[in-house]
């Protein structure tokens, strides 16, 4: 088996020092990324789209769950037996939702197949995230998601209903964190020490986490 070549401890530990250092440098530059991301415009949703969710049919401003924000992952979906290994990986690594409902985030998956085929998978892997089906709309189309994969942010202002961010391909592979989620939002993660445009919420680091089961009205309603 090939492995790292053997050096002192003195060696090892400058050639990690150095390493930090980049990492570092990497972790700057994605708080920048993040702060140009919270002040990207935003574009108005004016179509009513109506998904069909376990309790009768939604719109879009029903996914929000009386939040400000909501993400919705476009999963892949060409029907029972043929599931998308990538979006299956991508939804177990997702955090517990009652950090993102901390936030005032809804995250939601939507998929182009019929809820009948879609739930039972649900079932099976074990994941309690909603889920509704966008088949009979021109959500995935609009929101530039096709018959693929996409992850779409979007912002509620009342009963109006805002686009203001969209990844796809590798860029969903870094993702599936409390964390990086937030990051794509306009509202951040909502602490004093990131770049954001005034007026934005905010509160003091570390000083809103729980345990998952311990915020309360923060869970919020499920769709």
């Amino acid at each position: 088996m090939d492995r790292p070549r053997t050096v002192s401890g003195e060696e090892w530990r400058a050639a990690l020092a150095a390493l930090t250092a980049r990492e570092k440098e990497h972790t700057r530059a994605a708080d920048a990324l993040a702060a140009e991301r919270r002040r990207l415009p935003a574009v108005r949703v004016d179509k009513d789209y109506v998904f069909e969710g376990p309790a009768g049919p939604l719109g879009l401003p029903d996914l929000f769950g009386g939040r400000r924000q909501l993400i919705v992952y476009s999963f892949m979906w060409h029907g029972a037996g043929e599931y998308c290994s990538g979006c299956s990986m991508f939804v177990d690594n997702l955090g517990h939702l009652a950090h993102l409902r901390a936030r005032d985030t809804s995250m939601v998956l939507a998929s182009r197949g019929p809820l009948a085929e879609i739930l039972p998978f649900r079932e099976r892997m074990g994941w309690t995230i909603p889920w509704v089906s966008s088949l009979g709309n021109d959500f995935n189309d609009d929101m530039d998601a096709g018959d693929g994969f996409a992850l779409n942010v979007f912002l509620r202002d009342g009963d109006e209903v805002y686009r203001t961010y969209f990844t796809t391909a590798r860029g969903v592979e870094r993702l599936g964190s409390v964390w990086t989620l937030l990051d794509l939002t306009p509202f951040g993660r909502r602490e004093t020490w990131e770049d954001s445009p005034e007026g934005r919420p905010r509160t003091e680091p570390y000083g809103w986490w729980r345990l998952h089961d311990e915020y309360g009205e923060g869970g919020g309603p499920e769709i």
